[in-house]
């Protein structure tokens, strides 16, 4: 049985973000540019807002992206309010 009533709002909206980026082509690079324009339409909050802008410039595939998320997650101990993405 899993308690969820501790869960951030924010818990998922990375996925959410990666799984849109993605949707229908698995194999794309996206840019940070990228990212950060379909945070924008996503409306996505502030706190995920700003995971991804601690990300580096340049080109990702999904496997690096997740990657750097996740390390960025992990980094400043935000696993709880944001989870990670795969």
């Amino acid at each position: 049985m899993s308690d969820d009533s501790y869960a951030s709002p924010d818990d998922g909206e990375l996925q959410g973000l990666v799984d849109a980026l993605f949707e229908g082509d698995p194999g794309r690079v996206v840019s940070k540019i990228d990212l950060l324009m379909r945070a924008d339409i996503d409306d996505l909050s502030n706190d995920s807002r700003e995971v991804i802008d601690l990300l580096p410039g340049g080109r990702f595939a999904r496997g690096r992206l997740c990657d750097q998320l996740n390390s960025i997650i992990t980094a400043h101990g935000w696993g709880f309010s944001h989870g990670t993405v795969a």
